[in-house]
């Protein structure tokens, strides 16, 4: 986008996404509230605890500007790919939120007290509208985090701390106005985080909807989709449960803040898991996200947070009592996934990072290898290669999640094609002397001498 101006951003086409996703939002939003106001007994989802939060009818303002950022944020976007971009997780967030409202729909059980003057006028004007429907997800914190994922590109410095704060009032301002409650925020904010991640803006990030969806033929990524499937129904039933426990009318307020926070937890992993599943259908590591600077997009690394922060427990407790890196041949290290400390330590190494779902921050030639998956024998010869070439410049560090499988292919693969080693037993033999535990099955083998043939 350097080198846009002014002049050149796409004015015509902003005009047309605001003058579609504006009727569409009051329509259907509208539709919604209808509907949900001709059922006779339409429940709600009240912590006890949710009795304590004040009114503050002041914080109608932050609000309301929603609505003012809403219909500026078209008119930010510099070019066409990020108008269209920004515009699809707009009406994406309505079309979902709008679904949930129509299958599901809430109510909001407070009474607001009277209000006069400015915020008096506002309160009117909203509730023009707005009824106490439409709660689960609030489409208000899901827009919230859809605009302030594009503003966030543009400011800097004090300009993008007043922004920050500005927007956490809006977030606050849904408890605040008597508008939400508690457990339409973490479902807001998962949908909002849902779609930023379906249509990502950063030219460094691959999206999952730019990515044409092909169901793999590979039986091993579709058993690991079962299998995490079975785990993300095993954490959303008893969230529900638990959830429905934490409401009970009996519950006194911390018993029911800890329940409620420990449903939303069990209801937040199983959803990652769920969204992990599809990765794995896909058989695709790319849908992780990570950048070529190894971060992953701030959608992803909130989506699938609980199980990114497992996978990395789970690589220091399988890796507690080996050396953090081994070296295999002067000058080829194999290691688990280094941490940054390791990685300041040895920041002249090039590294081979074939570790998708957890971050590695630095330069590194990435190939985005599941875990628990055989890499293809394009994907070793592309490793093989990059470490040998690496070579030339210095030691070589190679890495997975926890250096026995993904990595030790890579390895494998190079001492076949480049490292002198004759035969499998060979390379096994200089991988095992180094590293015991590794661990390479006879389709990691095949993969391995079809790479290095």
């Amino acid at each position: 986008m350097a080198g846009t101006t002014f002049a050149t951003r796409p004015w015509r086409r902003a005009l047309l996404w605001l003058t579609g996703l504006g009727p569409f939002f009051y329509l259907s939003y509208g539709v919604a509230n209808w509907l949900a106001g001709q059922r006779e007994d339409v429940p709600s989802i009240v912590f006890a605890w949710e009795h304590g939060l004040p009114f503050l009818a002041w914080t109608i303002l932050p609000y309301w500007s929603v609505n003012l950022f809403y219909a500026a944020s078209v008119f930010v976007c510099r070019d066409r790919d990020e108008l269209d971009g920004h515009g699809r997780r707009l009406l994406a967030a309505q079309v979902l939120a709008v679904t949930c409202f129509l299958v599901a729909p809430l109510a909001y059980t407070f009474q607001r007290p009277d209000t006069d003057g400015w915020a008096g006028f506002m309160f009117a004007a909203l509730t023009s509208f707005d009824k106490p429907f439409n709660q689960a997800p609030s489409l208000h914190i899901a827009l919230m985090i859809i605009l302030w994922s594009l503003y966030t590109r543009y400011l800097q410095g004090a300009w993008r701390w007043a922004f920050h704060l500005w927007f956490t009032l809006i977030g606050v301002s849904v408890l605040t106005t008597y508008q939400h409650h508690f457990i339409d925020i973490p479902a807001g904010l998962w949908l909002g985080w849902l779609c930023v991640a379906l249509f990502p803006l950063q030219a460094d990030h691959t999206g999952w909807w730019p990515l044409p969806w092909r169901s793999t033929a590979d039986p091993r990524c579709r058993q690991l989709a079962i299998r995490y499937a079975a785990g993300a129904l095993a954490l959303l039933v008893p969230g529900v449960f638990v959830l429905s426990a934490a409401l009970a009318p009996a519950r006194g307020g911390w018993g029911s803040a800890v329940l409620g926070t420990l449903g939303v937890g069990l209801l937040w992993s199983g959803a990652a898991l769920g969204l992990v599943a599809l990765i794995y259908r896909s058989g695709d590591g790319r849908r992780f996200q990570k950048s070529p600077s190894g971060r992953h997009s701030t959608a992803v690394a909130w989506l699938l947070a609980p199980y990114r922060w497992v996978a990395w427990l789970n690589g220091l407790w399988w890796t507690r009592s080996d050396k953090p890196r081994v070296e295999i041949q002067p000058g080829v290290w194999l290691s688990r996934c280094p941490g940054a400390r390791d990685r300041r330590k040895q920041s002249t190494l090039t590294v081979v990072d074939l570790v998708p779902e957890l971050p590695l921050q630095g330069p590194a030639h990435r190939l985005p290898v599941l875990d628990l998956v055989v890499p293809s024998a394009d994907q070793l010869r592309q490793a093989a290669d990059a470490i040998e070439n690496g070579r030339a410049h210095g030691p070589v560090w190679v890495c997975c999640a926890l250096g026995y499988s993904r990595s030790a292919s890579a390895v494998a693969t190079w001492l076949l094609r480049h490292g002198g080693a004759g035969d499998r037993s060979q390379a096994l033999h200089l991988l095992r002397q180094a590293r015991p535990r590794v661990a390479l099955s006879d389709a990691h083998w095949l993969a391995i001498e079809a790479a290095a043939a």
